[in-house]
């Protein structure tokens, strides 16, 4: 290859030809040195054009740049050829030396390229493509990269910043984990405490409603069985009329029907319990609807429990004095109006009034005592339901 180095040559770049072009005058550059020659020509079709710079001659590009020029087959291959056969050689006598530039190959490869770290030879600094690089001797380039290279190792060993990063990293990470850990405990105390709370809350309001179904037990139960004994003697006369129905002996006739109506005198002295209705005060579905279920979670352990009693049912009780809706702004001042209109009402003399007026003074006199009993009974109901005000209240049972 080294007897056709000048003819395998571009006279622009001075080195290997790389993708050979032939210009219409025959001369043959690479196809990135014709590019850099190409001028605007106002004057050619195309717009663009070149000066042969071997025979100066003008040449107009066309539209589609220097690939559009026709490829210099021939030289491509001899060039093809002359490269394989060089790097078979050099493949050949591998470690003999440096070797020779392969886009000068009778130059020897003898100078180091500090810009493009690798080995040059003295035309690729002057006309070839490592022209204006700094250089340096190899061996010299050696012992600098070796110095070079124990600094990089000491920059290492340093705490360099990717290892702070690395670090700050992981102690962040490890911050955020303590605050999960310390939040998942939070919730596991805050939870256990509100079971613990709920559980004795519920067991204590299941036990009192447990007092409660033996209270009533022990209120009805002597009272059933007392009546279930009358019942008994009941039964027992009507067969005893019966018997007597059918003596035939005048004498004993009279004896039974004496002591039959003896018996029923006595059963009619007895008197029956009491079977006025009567309620639980206070109902623990209210409680729960209308007053426990707007209690805030951390407080339902502040509760008070209620005290539940038998009691008999009021006239004018309302079973949901609890669970009645907030009342409207316009019905309250209703009943402060009526509530006024009863007390001037009730400072005039009858006498002094016309009937109509006396016939309404009289029903807004119930009115207000069948007002009075509702509120009576609904302060008694909250009264059963807060530890606050039960100490205030003295009712009689």
């Amino acid at each position: 290859m080294d007897h056709l180095e000048d003819e395998l040559t571009c006279a622009i770049c001075y080195s290997i030809f790389e993708d050979p072009r032939v210009l219409p005058c025959s001369h043959t550059f690479c196809r990135a040195c014709v590019q850099g020659l190409v001028q605007p020509s106002p004057e050619c079709a195309a717009g663009r054009h070149l000066s042969c710079p071997s025979c100066r001659a003008r040449v107009d590009i066309p539209a589609a740049g220097p690939q559009a020029l026709p490829i210099n087959f021939a030289l491509k291959a001899v060039i093809d050829k002359c490269q394989q056969e060089h790097r078979a050689g050099a493949r050949a006598g591998a470690g003999a030396g440096a070797g020779t530039c392969r886009a000068h190959p009778r130059q020897p490869l003898n100078i180091y390229c500090l810009q493009d770290k690798q080995l040059v030879c003295g035309q690729c600094l002057t006309v070839g493509k490592h022209r204006g690089h700094p250089i340096d001797d190899l061996q010299s380039a050696y012992r600098k990269a070796r110095e070079a290279l124990g600094q990089l190792l000491e920059e290492l060993t340093d705490k360099s910043e990717v290892s702070l990063c690395a670090e700050r990293l992981q102690q962040h990470k490890a911050q955020c984990q303590s605050a999960l850990e310390s939040d998942r405990e939070a919730v596991w105390k805050y939870f256990d405490e509100l079971d613990n709370a709920l559980g004795h809350k519920k067991a204590v309001v299941l036990s009192a409603l447990d007092e409660l179904s033996s209270s009533i037990s022990e209120e009805f139960d002597a009272l059933i069985e007392e009546v279930e004994k009358l019942k008994l003697e009941e039964s027992e006369l009507k067969e005893l009329h019966s018997a007597v129905q059918k003596e035939e002996s005048p004498l004993l006739f009279l004896e039974k029907l004496e002591g039959l109506q003896q018996r029923l005198h006595a059963l009619k002295q007895k008197r029956l319990p009491d079977t006025e209705p009567v309620e639980i005060r206070p109902r623990m579905e209210n409680l729960i609807k209308y007053v426990w279920s707007k209690t805030a979670i951390g407080q339902v352990h502040k509760l008070p429990t209620p005290q539940f009693q038998l009691m008999r049912r009021s006239k004018g009780y309302s079973d949901s004095v609890l669970g009645s809706e907030p009342a409207d702004p316009r019905s309250v001042a209703v009943v402060v109006i009526t509530f006024l209109l009863i007390l001037w009402l009730k400072e005039i003399p009858p006498a002094l009034m016309p009937a109509p007026l006396a016939d309404l003074r009289e029903f807004m006199l119930r009115l207000y005592e069948d007002s009075c009993i509702y509120l009576y009974n609904t302060v008694r109901e909250l009264c059963h339901t807060s530890d606050a005000l039960r100490k205030w209240c003295r009712f009689p049972t």
